[in-house]
């Protein structure tokens, strides 16, 4: 098979909410658009109300602590200043983060154990995702890799699980590590690939449910001796990608 590009996600609140899009334009040394543009910050985050810049993911709620948040799903539409957010025990809300960040949080809060910091203050900086790691990369992910996975835990794993932006397909499992400090191009856009991902427990959790039902880490350094799953990747070049686009490596 002809390598893909298969899905493309963007996930507007870390930790809370991913959504599939047909197409992203993309620009040089730039993270996935609107992805992780906003992070709710718990009352034990090191800055106040507003970090300067990027801050480290123990700042924020995370489906590592609470794994129902992996369940929101989200619907962004920028020009109209406009998000959906949806979950199976809350419903749905339609707000503007920026503009009612209350409302965001005690929507979230019913599902936020009460063991630990409340939720805070949410927080967006200009030109910062609030990623997991500090560069403006992209995750990139291949669906060889993720079916491998579930084969040994004998079930299938839903790619929402590894909250991955560019999911490829076509590649044999585990090619994608193969491709660290390699370039290669997605339609007309061109990314180099950095660095593998280490994975926390929150992939073990059921973005259709919250629950957590699959252990993935276990599966990992069981059947390959590590908790690495996709690659960071920077692009290069500025461009459109569309599902369906062919990856060249």
């Amino acid at each position: 098979m002809t390598p893909h590009l298969a899905h493309i996600v963007r996930h507007p609140v870390k930790s809370a909410g991913f959504e599939e899009l047909a197409s992203v334009a993309l620009e040089p040394g730039r993270a996935l658009p609107w992805d992780r543009h906003w992070a709710v910050a718990h009352a034990a985050a090191t800055f106040g109300a507003r970090p300067a810049g990027w801050a480290s993911k123990m700042n924020f709620l995370r489906g590592w602590a609470e794994p129902r948040l992996m369940a929101v799903g989200a619907a962004l539409e920028p020009e109209a200043r406009r998000l959906t957010l949806t979950h199976p025990d809350l419903g749905a809300i339609v707000l503007w983060p920026d503009d009612e960040p209350d409302r965001l949080i005690d929507w979230l809060r019913p599902i936020w154990p009460d063991t630990r910091p409340e939720p805070a203050h949410v927080v967006s900086v200009a030109d910062q995702a609030m990623t997991d790691v500090p560069e403006p990369w992209v995750a990139v992910a291949g669906h060889a890799t993720n079916r491998a996975v579930g084969q040994r835990l004998g079930v299938p794993l839903s790619i929402h699980r590894w909250r991955a932006n560019l999911w490829l397909e076509g590649l044999a499992p585990w090619e994608e590590f193969d491709l660290v400090g390699r370039e290669i191009a997605i339609g007309t856009v061109r990314l180099r690939v950095e660095e593998r991902i280490t994975r926390c427990r929150a992939t073990g959790a059921n973005p259709a449910t919250g629950r957590q039902d699959a252990d993935t880490l276990g599966a990992l350094e069981q059947g390959w001796g590590h908790r690495d799953f996709g690659v960071y990747a920077r692009v290069l070049t500025a461009g459109t990608v569309r599902t369906g686009d062919p990856v060249v490596l």
